[in-house]
């Protein structure tokens, strides 16, 4: 937190502070609870001191746009095959040592943020380029709430959705106003001990466990789960078995749960990638827990990338890593053969964006 701001920034108020007895002011965004002088910046880096207020300094500023498939996010069970408008900032609240895309959430460089856009400017190319939804992403939007959450009312203003993936590390009031705004969020469950979050991310379990029963049990987002898997850290049996039993338990047996497939990057370049046997491996214990809809990720799986049914057990979406090879559900999500309804948002067939990624700029507005 000895980082300090450049006063030529564009500094934007944030919400989810007080100040301290001490002088100090204490950000509330998140459990860790950042306790800033005068011009320093909280471990996420983008959130700040100046003056007496805590600011957001990335407000308006990406680190990049992409049209995605939305089965990247990964969400399976959120308007399958359509396309998906994605963008982040720089910055994180987390500090993985696995980070698969650290260029951007550890970024300590500002001028990454080549592209500038207005919240409603965001909403409108969105729907100038077909997309269902806006994905607040590659970097976690917990710490860009403000700007999210802007974004996400001029989305909603015009008829587009929005999707938040994040590792779900946030205090009570601000999940609050911050899921409110979200149509559907992919949450990282990144292991299942308190001792891998706080040695290999440096957190803790406890407010994520919080975060997926709220976000499940008491808001109107589409949630779905994803474990990355890593090789002797976090993928045990026993530690998968947990895991499970506490969702089937606590969230409930229709989330999905994807596992996805670790490679070597940041920190951890000495471990191995990982498996497609460990993820079938994860896959098999979780569905004799009881979980209905658990899929694989990273890997080419035919069987892992299925979505079935839950009354007939008869294939509804197959698929091949990002791509739809099959898709058989009616526009309420029923299933064709029995009638069962599927769980998740769905409408009228998405079409099939298929696995690609283009890059977009977009003019300031």
């Amino acid at each position: 937190m000895n980082q300090h701001i450049d006063a030529t920034q564009d500094l934007y108020p944030a919400q989810w502070w007080h100040a301290l007895p001490d002088g100090r002011l204490q950000c509330d965004l998140c459990p860790r609870d950042c306790r800033l002088h005068e011009g320093q910046r909280g471990l996420c880096f983008v959130r700040a001191r100046a003056g007496d207020a805590m600011v957001l300094t990335t407000y308006g500023r990406s680190s990049g746009f992409c049209i995605d498939p939305i089965e990247k996010k990964p969400l399976n069970h959120f308007h399958p095959g359509s396309s998906v408008f994605s963008f982040g900032t720089a910055g994180c609240n987390l500090a993985c040592k696995f980070c698969q895309n650290w260029d951007i959430s550890k970024s300590r460089e500002m001028d990454r943020l080549m592209d500038r856009a207005s919240p409603s400017r965001i909403a409108e190319v969105a729907r100038e380029a077909g997309c269902t939804s806006v994905a607040f992403t590659y970097n976690d939007p917990v710490i860009f709430a403000e700007y999210a959450m802007d974004a996400a009312d001029a989305c909603h203003a015009i008829g587009v959705q929005t999707v938040a993936v994040t590792a779900g590390y946030m205090h009570a009031e601000p999940r609050r106003a911050f899921y409110d705004k979200m149509d559907a969020a992919n949450i990282d469950l990144k292991g299942f001990t308190d001792a891998f979050y706080f040695q290999q991310t440096g957190a803790h379990l406890a407010p994520v466990l919080d975060t997926l029963q709220y976000v499940w049990h008491e808001t109107g987002c589409w949630l779905e789960i994803t474990t990355l898997l890593i090789p002797g850290l976090n993928d045990s049996d026993a530690e998968l078995d947990a895991m499970t039993r506490w969702l089937v338990d606590h969230v409930g047996p229709e989330v999905p749960l994807h596992f996805t497939a670790f490679h070597p990057d940041y920190k951890l370049v000495d471990v191995a990638r990982t498996p497609a046997t460990t993820l079938q491996r994860a896959r098999r214990i979780a569905l004799g827990n009881g979980l209905a809809h658990v899929y694989t990720g990273n890997v080419h799986d035919r069987e892992g990338g299925t979505t079935c049914c839950t009354g007939c057990g008869g294939p509804l979406i197959e698929r091949d890593w990002h791509r739809i090879l099959r898709y058989e559900l009616a526009s309420d999500g029923a299933c064709p053969h029995c009638g069962t309804r599927l769980a998740g948002r769905f409408g009228a067939a998405s079409g099939h964006f298929g696995r690609r990624r283009v890059p977009m700029r977009v003019a300031v507005a």
